[in-house]
């Protein structure tokens, strides 16, 4: 990743505690928000109005934060309502790269300076954009989510929710865990810059698997029988974890194909219709090992591993 400092780019992978060497990740900078009509936000956002054809999303395929955004497209069956710009796997040292369709830029950090030419701080994926005022409505994937999951139901047809209301609370629960030990704690694991960092973040998130593990063991989503907002926000993260999290990352206490319970869960997600066309194993490792070369400074692309997330997972006792 990187930032923009005074109108310019900075080459800046990640930031740390200078203290503990601890990955630290920081807040998104637009926070605007969808809505049916173009009134505010929940918590009082300015509001924009979900109209067809007006929003471009540009993400990565890489990124696990903007693949929850592509799988909320399909799910919601939006791909007619909004267009997607897939950027370049490799970024270096100008950011992500891209063949921008509505301006012919080169690079994301442009598209940041388009909306705000005094905006600094992180440019990262995925980015909703407004065609219609030139701006960025949002990048912050969690709250992208939800306005997908319920801004355009009235002219999509598509009604389902995920995100009810009954469940909200469990939801918000299991995110905040999943988020600050399993979404988020492979990258502190993997970027941690001291041993004791490291570790805690490693230790964090294997106990967090093998709380899930159990859970999952159990019942067949995280919420019980339902597919919810907490099972797609922690499959963008699964799906990634032998490929590139075990080796690249260092969190290599066991493989997720070693956990029956999630490893079935995973392969379940998969299959749901139109969700294995939003993964691209190519593109994931290309660009972690490609791009994160303090990590991986021969730029080597592993051939491995061999993965088949189509075969059935058996798990209809559940």
């Amino acid at each position: 990743m990187g930032l923009l400092q005074q109108g310019k780019w900075v080459d800046q992978w990640y930031e740390t505690d200078n203290s503990g060497g601890e990955f630290r990740r920081q807040d998104s900078g637009f926070r605007h928000w969808l809505t049916p009509n173009g009134e505010a936000g929940p918590e009082g956002q300015q509001g924009f109005k979900a109209e067809k054809g007006r929003y471009h999303l540009y993400v990565s395929l890489a990124c696990p934060w903007a693949h929850r955004t592509l799988i909320f497209r399909e799910l919601k069956q939006l791909q007619d309502y909004i267009d997607v710009t897939v950027v370049e796997p490799v970024m270096l040292e100008n950011g992500w790269e891209m063949k921008d369709p509505l301006y012919g830029l080169d690079f994301l950090y442009q598209l940041y300076l388009k909306a705000d030419g005094d905006y600094e701080g992180r440019v990262t994926v995925p980015v909703l954009w407004d065609k219609q005022t030139e701006t960025i409505v949002s990048n912050e994937s969690s709250e992208i989510i939800r306005m997908f999951n319920s801004a355009f139901n009235h002219l999509s047809g598509n009604t389902s929710d995920y995100y009810p209301e009954p469940l909200q609370a469990s939801i918000d629960t299991l995110n905040d865990r999943i988020y600050n030990t399993v979404n988020n704690g492979v990258y502190r694991a993997g970027f941690a810059s001291t041993q004791e960092a490291y570790e805690a973040a490693f230790h964090q998130l294997f106990e967090s698997l093998d709380w899930l593990e159990d859970l999952l063991s159990q019942q067949r989503y995280l919420t019980g029988g339902q597919i919810t907002e907490a099972d797609w926000r922690l499959f963008t993260t699964l799906i990634r974890f032998d490929a590139v999290y075990f080796g690249h990352f260092k969190t290599n206490r066991q493989l997720l194909a070693d956990y029956p319970a999630i490893s079935g869960y995973v392969r379940e997600l998969y299959q749901v219709p139109g969700i294995a066309q939003t993964v691209s194993f190519e593109h994931i490792k290309t660009h972690y090992y490609a791009s994160h070369l303090m990590i991986n400074p021969t730029g080597i692309i592993p051939l491995g591993p061999n993965q088949d997330f189509s075969i059935a997972h058996g798990r209809e006792k559940l």
